[in-house]
């Protein structure tokens, strides 16, 4: 049975304009630097939201977050076109609560800049990146009505937020020195005494469709008042990427019912009238002159590329189809930022069965510098980076994960310590000074477990040995032969220039999460190994006693040295 109603008046619609990976289920995994780095469809994603209000003749408010208008002022430019409002959608790098009200109104200033730049016309609403208004945030309202805004919609009455100041449900203005500013919340019901978020997002994903469309029937016969929805562009995108990192509370907030989002509001566009906020408030457009363009920004001169530092940096890949789009931005962010480097890529497909070696020359092909090898099967990760380090003509060579795991811009700290007497530097993320983030417990105590194994069988007293994110002398692992050349060889490669009286440098890096895509190892078949791998270096260290090293600090890093040898 249809719940919904002829068109009566106008509601309003708003639109959060935000990628998927900058969603605030996943605020706590994602850092904003990280933004840059992700496979991005913002653009698509609002295109098709355009199109479907196109389709019922229906206009909307876009809250444009900061970071994608600073990035994507054509899209901007696209929805004035289509004949919608642009606001302020906040910018979730630094949450208004973060900051001082003379913060809070230098970051509204910048952020109506860039928008009005795009649009050409006046911005006049905002919302936070969070659709949180809480009674102690109220400040807030003064600081945007002293910075020209004239509405808010930020506030989302939940639970028993604002229980004693009912009318706050509804559109109601505020006066602060002469100027007023509207406040817009986001529709609510009361459910046995506490209030029900009912607008959209994450509530029309969680809650049962025929709730649903009956709270938004219901709000329509009963209250005088315009149903205020809203929808995140990511909730028409079927085909985003999957954050693997996440949490299982985080990905059922972000991924449960994600189909049924562009069906329920398909419906709801087709049943009601919807119109902007602006519209609404009878605040009639007003264009502005797009401010001067901003001056270039110059970067540092530096000497011609023969002078600089040649680096190869090798990457075996396997099966990693969803995270090679992330790597490549990371990787453009390290060669925009490490200038002092030539930096040449080597990729090792690792005998991949899905589409890897295809993205991989789509990515890469007009890179200067970048080579892909092949393995004709899957061989590891260990002989991937042999292959790679085979494969490179500098003397330096790095190695780093596809998950991007480590941050490959710690690459140039870790290089200058590969001085002529060291022969590896190994990030350390359990090393005093390192950092291990949302790695799950059970499997960093079997890596630290690991750790302290290895530690007793070989000669130098490292924190980590199972590291992938290293930097070599390519000369002095050339002649290496490995028995294990999967995750296991990883360590037997440190393992043997140990024994063999390389000295290392430990530096201390920070491990986090992978981000996208699964890890491809075996847990217990790993473990079994790294016991019979210990066992064989015991014994090789007992058939050979060379003198033992002593670790001294240096640079924040781990200098191993022999008895009676300063270098001071």
């Amino acid at each position: 049975m249809d719940l919904l109603p002829n068109k009566p008046a106008r509601h309003i619609l708003t639109v959060a304009v935000e990628d998927y990976f900058q969603a605030t289920a996943f605020s706590g995994l994602i850092d904003s630097r990280q933004w840059a780095r992700f496979e991005t469809r913002v653009e698509q994603n609002t295109l098709h939201a355009l199109d479907l209000l196109d389709r019922h003749s229906t206009t909307a408010t876009f809250f444009f977050m900061t970071w994608v208008a600073e990035r994507f002022p054509q899209l901007v430019r696209e929805v004035v076109r289509r004949g919608h409002e642009v606001a302020d959608g906040g910018d979730s790098k630094r949450s208004f609560r973060q900051l001082s009200p003379g913060e809070f109104a230098s970051q509204l200033r910048r952020s109506k800049a860039i928008l009005e730049n795009a649009a050409g016309m006046r911005v006049r609403g905002f919302r936070a990146a969070d659709h949180r208004l809480s009674r102690r945030d109220l400040w807030a309202l003064r600081t945007l009505a002293d910075n020209g805004y004239q509405y808010d919609s930020s506030l989302n009455p939940s639970l028993f937020s604002f229980h004693r100041e009912p009318w706050r449900q509804f559109i109601h203005s505020e006066e602060f020195d002469g100027n007023r500013i509207w406040e817009v919340p986001l529709s609510s019901l009361k459910l046995c005494g506490f209030q029900l978020p009912v607008a959209g997002g994450n509530w029309f994903r969680q809650m049962p469709e025929m709730l649903i469309r009956r709270a938004v029937a219901h709000w329509s016969k009963r209250y005088n008042e315009p149903f205020v929805m809203y929808f995140r562009i990511w909730d028409l995108d079927l085909d985003q990427p999957v954050i693997t990192g996440a949490s299982r509370i985080s990905k059922l907030r972000h991924y449960r019912n994600s189909g049924k989002m562009p069906a329920l509001l398909d419906a709801f566009l087709s049943a009601y009238h919807f119109t902007s906020i602006s519209d609404h408030l009878d605040l009639a457009p007003e264009r502005v002159e797009p401010a001067s363009a901003p001056a270039a920004v110059i970067r540092p001169a530096y000497a011609s590329k023969e002078l600089r530092i040649p680096v190869t940096i090798v990457i075996p890949c396997y099966n990693e189809t969803s995270a090679l789009p992330y790597l490549a931005n990371a990787l453009r962010g390290l060669r925009e930022h490490a200038t002092q480097y030539d930096i040449r890529l080597v990729f090792v497909n690792d005998g991949s069965s899905d589409d890897t070696g295809e993205k991989l020359r789509a990515l890469f092909a007009d890179w200067a510098g970048a080579e892909i090898v092949n393995h004709d099967r899957n061989r590891g990760v260990a002989a991937a980076v042999l292959t790679g380090i085979r494969a490179a003509r500098t003397e330096t060579v790095c190695s780093m994960d596809c998950d991007c795991t480590y941050d490959p811009e710690e690459l140039p700290n870790m290089i200058p310590l590969l001085t002529p007497d060291v022969d590896l530097v190994t990030a350390s993320p359990y090393h005093p000074d390192g950092r291990v983030l949302r790695v799950p417990a059970w499997r960093l105590a079997l890596s630290k477990g690991a750790s302290a194994l290895y530690r007793a069988v070989l000669r130098q007293p490292l924190h980590t040995y199972t590291s992938c994110f290293r930097v070599y002398r390519r000369s002095a692992v050339l002649a290496v032969e490995l028995k294990q050349p999967g995750f296991l060889g990883v360590a037997e490669l440190l393992g043997k220039l140990d024994l063999s009286g390389s000295r290392i440098v430990e530096y201390p890096a920070t491990l986090n999460v992978r981000m996208l895509g699964h890890s491809k190892m075996k847990i217990v078949r790993t473990i079994a190994g790294h016991f019979r791998l210990m066992l064989s270096f015991a014994l090789e260290r007992l058939r050979h006693r060379p003198e033992p090293l002593r670790a001294r600090s240096c640079f924040n890093s781990t200098v191993l040295l022999p008895k009676g040898f300063d270098r001071d």
